[in-house]
């Protein structure tokens, strides 16, 4: 299976249905009233996390979602259907954020966790709300709010409790093929982990926790050299690492200190983060190289093991250690800021945009505008005065005044054609 971690998609949330100017007609009641019905409120879109899932590769076949529309509002008082929500499946470990603003909007690390990350538009309201007991038969209704359309980046960083780090052809993969059930490509050249690799470790106790095998790093990784660099992300949620050496090569600490390096480079947590060191292929070297390396790298760390992952020497009493480092070691806390409030996040629907189409021609486009025109009958003029007062109130006329519009200029909305006579629209 392909792995990915990183994507992005596009999301639309549920427009809300307009409301209905409506009357109520029955037989032999006089002057029924307004039964203008509500619209219904459009979907809202939601991601939730899943453990089932582990890459963003369904995210590969399809990136655009889009939530169900709200239902228009009815006659008899009937209101508009309200819209499904839409749930999109993630990855538990996904970390979520804006593309337009950059802003995170969620760190997804538990099971089932969820964040709204558009909310559907509100439902008009029908113009049996709008009746009072000076304005008994109101012609007006009000349209349903716009959907929220926005890009969002997915980057996944697996949740383990350990993490394998070496340098590429360290044996890490072997290691990992041993101590699990897990089955990464192996092979004698650098690079053979293209792709982050979990294995599940059970413990004496009889539950187990779960290894990432961690692609090679190599010297500047930090800076975007090698295949180290794409999935540094993924070490930083481990409780803390196994640095795999390989014994065999020509300057195993020299190699030992690049890679903490590059831990230190991506982060001063991470290269923080406390450290087994797993002396590898000890079956390929003599006894007085063995206890040259583990006396020079006992001065770096504390606990140091030579170790065969071919063989199996010795890795019964790392994987003890590592149990008892799994309860010891708290699982780090998420640091990750949540820099968004979706309240705040919407678009402004009250902005409008006049073009000058003509010599005496003026189109007004807008959110708002647009969707108020849809439910105005130019027929009514009471919905036609009204009209006009939101339009005053939004300072559309103030701008047409100050693009030079003049008595008997063309003023088109939507499917609405007016003519301009000093502060009044005549149809």
């Amino acid at each position: 299976m392909q792995f990915l971690d990183k994507t992005k998609i596009r999301i639309v949330s549920g427009r809300g249905g307009n409301g209905m100017v409506a009357w109520r007609r029955e037989k032999y009641v006089d002057k029924g009233g307004p039964a203008g019905g509500d619209g219904g409120k459009g979907g809202d879109v939601y991601l939730i996390a899943d453990e089932n899932m582990s890459t963003l590769m369904d995210f590969k076949y399809k990136s655009v979602f889009k939530a169900e529309s709200g239902e228009n509002g009815g006659i008899k008082n009937c209101h508009g259907r309200w819209a499904k929500d839409l749930y999109i499946k993630v990855p538990v470990g996904t970390v979520v954020k804006d593309v337009k603003s950059g802003n995170i909007i969620a760190d997804l690390t538990e099971h089932e966790q969820k964040v709204l990350v558009a909310k559907g538009g509100r439902g008009g309201r029908g113009n049996a709300r709008f009746a009072t007991a000076q304005k008994r038969a109101p012609q007006f209704c009000e349209p349903g709010e716009p959907p929220i359309e926005r890009e969002l980046i997915l980057e996944l960083k697996l949740i383990a409790d350990v993490g394998l780090l070496g340098m590429p052809n360290a044996g890490k993969s072997t290691f990992i093929s041993r101590i699990s059930s897990a089955k990464p490509k192996i092979a004698d050249y650098p690079f053979t982990t293209l792709i982050p690799n979990l294995g599940v470790v059970k413990k004496p106790s009889g539950d187990g926790y779960v290894v990432a095998d961690i692609p090679g790093l190599i010297e500047g990784a930090s800076e975007g050299v090698g295949l180290g660099h794409d999935f540094l992300r993924h070490v930083e949620r481990c409780r803390f690492l196994v640095h795999i050496v390989d014994t065999t090569e020509a300057d195993p600490i020299g190699n030992y200190e690049k890679i903490n390096l590059e831990l230190s480079k991506h982060s001063e947590k991470l290269g923080n983060l406390y450290q087994i060191v797993a002396l590898n292929k000890i079956d390929s070297i003599d006894d007085d190289r063995k206890k040259e390396l583990y006396e020079e790298f006992k001065k770096k760390s504390n606990d140091v093991f030579l170790i065969s992952a071919v063989t199996g020497e010795n890795i019964d009493s790392l994987l003890n250690l590592m149990a008892i480092k799994v309860d010891e070691i708290e699982k780090p806390v998420s640091e990750i800021i949540i820099e968004e409030d979706l309240d705040a996040y919407n678009n402004d629907d009250s902005a409008f945009e006049i073009s000058k189409v003509a010599k005496d021609t003026f189109v007004i486009v807008g959110g708002k505008i647009g969707r108020l025109a849809q439910v105005t009958d130019e027929r009514n003029t009471e919905q036609v005065i009204r009209f006009q007062n939101i339009l005053t109130g939004m300072g559309v006329f103030d701008k047409l005044k100050s693009m030079g519009v003049k008595d008997g200029d063309t003023i088109i909305v939507g499917h609405l054609e007016f003519a301009y006579y000093a502060d009044e629209f005549y149809g």
